[in-house]
């Protein structure tokens, strides 16, 4: 059998995609949902693994720190890819479906609805279950310290900041879903899947539902850490005074959301169905004499 059979070229990758999309959105409510769940799930597990790989790196040169944790974070994509999970960064790319006419936007307003809910659930269900474990106490503290300090960060950028990062990151992360398209096997999947995360989560761009995790694990830490871990990680609980629920919801999720669907939806999305659809493909002709 040739290579070429287990490859699918870059028009039958956008056809593939369209049939994912379309699928998507016409596999029911239910089922959106319960994928929708397990999507921010492993996304936030994919987070956890990230925390874990941040905690004493700051030995490391910078770039070896953060490269590690966008290795490490790719593994919540890789489930994602691998189980059908859903999800709201990924199911942008259902503006395919619209453009070539087989759902409505009601049907896409439905679908995103939906899968974005379930995400937050699903994410907010690991940030209980981490929470509940005392994970945030490991390396006396410095695991907590880790996603306080990520969380912080990420509510201080201005709001073009935070939109523009969330454009740059749905453009990779649909990239890595689109790529994920071409192959057949499950590690053809997880190479296409794995560096464009990493360069991502690396680079610090922002994504809607790993925010989902990582903001509100800071959250219940910095309003409910008893005195001592405070004092064994060396915190200082005021230093974490703009981080609060307002700050994650305005300063943070709206302007990644909306960056969101314009770097995966737009940028990839209908950028692909325009190449692939609307522009004519050259035939060959006769050779010049």
């Amino acid at each position: 059998m040739s290579d070429s059979s287990w490859i699918r070229s870059p028009d039958q990758m956008a056809q593939a995609a369209e049939d994912a999309a379309f699928g998507k959105v016409t596999a029911g409510p239910m089922k959106s949902l319960l994928l929708g769940l397990t999507g921010g799930g492993f996304i936030a597990l994919g987070f956890v693994f990230f925390v874990t790989s941040q905690v004493g790196a700051g030995d490391l040169p910078y770039g070896v720190a953060k490269t590690l944790g966008g290795i490490v974070f790719s593994t919540g994509l890789v489930l994602v890819v691998l189980t059908g999970a859903e999800l709201f960064t990924s199911s942008t790319l259902t503006l395919v479906a619209r453009a070539s006419g087989r759902i409505t936007w009601r049907q896409l307003a439905a679908n995103w609805a939906v899968v974005y809910v379930a995400n937050f659930i699903g994410a907010l269900t690991i940030v209980g279950l981490i929470y509940l474990a005392g994970t945030w106490h490991n390396a006396d503290g410095a695991w907590g310290a880790v996603v306080l300090d990520t969380a912080l960060h990420k509510v201080q950028h201005t709001f073009l900041e935070a939109f523009v990062l969330g454009i740059l990151c749905n453009l990779m992360v649909c990239l890595a879903v689109w790529a994920a398209f071409s192959g057949r096997t499950t590690t053809d999947k997880i190479l296409a899947v794995t560096m464009p995360i990493a360069l991502f989560v690396a680079t610090g761009f922002e994504h809607s539902v790993a925010n989902m995790f990582m903001i509100p694990l800071g959250l219940l830490i910095k309003d409910h850490a008893g005195a001592d871990f405070w004092s064994t990680s060396g915190l200082d609980a005021g230093a974490y005074g703009d981080l609060t629920w307002s700050s994650f919801f305005v300063d943070n999720l709206l302007p990644v959301t909306l960056g969101n669907i314009v770097g995966g939806g737009v940028m990839i999305g209908i950028l692909y169905w325009t190449i692939f659809h609307l522009l004519p493909s050259r035939k060959a002709g006769p050779a010049a004499d």
